[in-house]
């Protein structure tokens, strides 16, 4: 028969196991799985890029161009937030369950009043940001009490700068329409420089601390594979709002393998793949993933009007230039994020030739979006100037392979 004493030790490792307290810096697994719980957070957070997406859709102008800019900075920076903190203190039990919770419960008012949120009554998106960014703060207070002395700067200074955003959020609520935008604008830079900055005074011998660890890879490998599916969403939700023909049907598979090009782009030469342990090579990995990830989104809220004039003798100019200038920026941020990868310094012989010719494809992505061909034309066009690149590793792949050989 248990007595007492020993029931209550046994409750006491139960609950221990249930409610663990923040892991401290430096101490988080570098070979981890992302879990279920994580994949869920990711996909209520696409939810809100959808949201701002459907919105750019509607709005293809440099004003819904601008609006979505800064507000797809501020969600994808409160999901960079979050990632980050479970990636480093996080584990997957009851506490860590809650705390996702207590995001995603403020995250789903957030995405409601996305397509507002330029407008007159963005204030409401303002005070439920600034909410999400206090609970942040809060989180990120708490896991920098248990962390040793000399992480203490580096987790103040982030505190801070989180409370502050969420401060600067709230008070912008009151703001007019333009005002609130251009202040939310500036915050989206401020707290980028500011990352930078904390990243920049943590020490060298540090720097292999920060570095993404494997689950960190992967959490930014699953967001932008989510994030394409947006661009199906673009060419389904286009075939929906329109009777369908045969040449809207064209229109939208060849959009579709746009997508497709987008996807074997990343993943062909930087998704889930290591970069190097510095600290100028993880801010740069992290943040270039932010116009990646956006061009993505903006493609996918591009094919909505690709697929709506599928009869067009030309593309509409807003529609050439965001589908064009999104692939181009696809382009161009993927070599980025490759400069810093292991396996930049690994295959040189590829690596190199595979920038230029990147480079080079994106400014004919532009040029293509510029004329401003018939939408099947132009969705053509683009997946044979995604093919390029991809041509090019195969070729060199396939000659490395047949000199092994010899």
């Amino acid at each position: 028969m248990t007595s007492r004493p020993e029931k209550r030790e046994s409750r006491a490792r139960l609950l221990g196991r249930l409610w663990r307290p923040p892991r401290a810096h430096g101490a988080q697994p570098r070979h981890r799985v992302v879990g279920p719980l994580e994949l869920f957070y990711d996909l209520v957070v696409v939810v809100l890029v959808a949201q701002a997406a459907h919105h750019l859709a509607g709005h293809l102008t440099w004003h819904g161009l601008a609006e979505f800019a800064v507000v797809f900075a501020l969600v994808w920076i409160a999901w960079l937030n979050g990632t980050l903190h479970h990636d480093l203190h996080g584990h997957d039990d009851a506490r860590g369950r809650s705390l996702f919770l207590a995001q995603i419960l403020v995250l789903v008012p957030l995405g409601a009043f996305i397509p507002a949120a330029g407008g007159e009554n963005g204030g409401r998106f303002a005070v439920a940001g600034g909410v999400l960014f206090a609970v942040l703060a809060v989180l990120w207070l708490l896991a920098g009490r248990g962390s040793p002395a000399e992480y203490r700067t580096p987790s103040l200074l982030y505190v801070s700068g989180t409370a502050v955003c969420a401060a600067v959020l709230l008070a912008s609520a009151p703001l007019p329409a333009d005002t609130r935008l251009l202040t939310w604008g500036v915050l989206d830079v401020a707290y980028l420089v500011g990352f930078a900055v904390v990243i920049g005074v943590t020490p060298p011998t540090q720097a292999s601390s920060l570095a993404p660890t494997d689950s960190l890879i992967e959490r930014f490998g699953l967001l932008i594979i989510i994030v394409l599916g947006e661009t199906v969403t673009g060419v389904v939700n286009g075939l929906a709002e329109e009777s369908t023909s045969a040449m809207g049907l064209a229109v939208g598979l060849v959009a579709v393998v746009v997508g497709f090009g987008a996807w074997w782009t990343y993943f062909d030469f930087a998704g889930h793949r290591r970069p190097r342990s510095t600290r100028a090579v993880t801010l740069s990995w992290m943040l270039v993933h932010l116009p990646l990830t956006a061009a993505v989104t903006a493609m996918g809220a591009a094919m909505v009007g690709l697929v709506e004039h599928a009869h067009a003798d030309r593309t509409p100019a807003a529609t050439a230039w965001l589908l064009s200038a999104g692939v181009a920026v696809v382009l161009v941020t993927t070599m980025v994020i490759a400069t810093g990868l292991e396996a930049w310094q690994d295959e040189r012989a590829l690596y190199r030739p595979l920038a230029r010719t990147s480079v080079v494809v994106a400014l004919a992505a532009v040029a293509l979006g510029a004329a401003r061909p018939a939408p099947l034309y132009l969705g053509l066009g683009l997946v044979v100037l995604l093919g390029i690149p991809w041509g090019l590793a195969v070729v060199h792949r396939l000659g490395r392979d047949e000199t092994a050989v010899l």
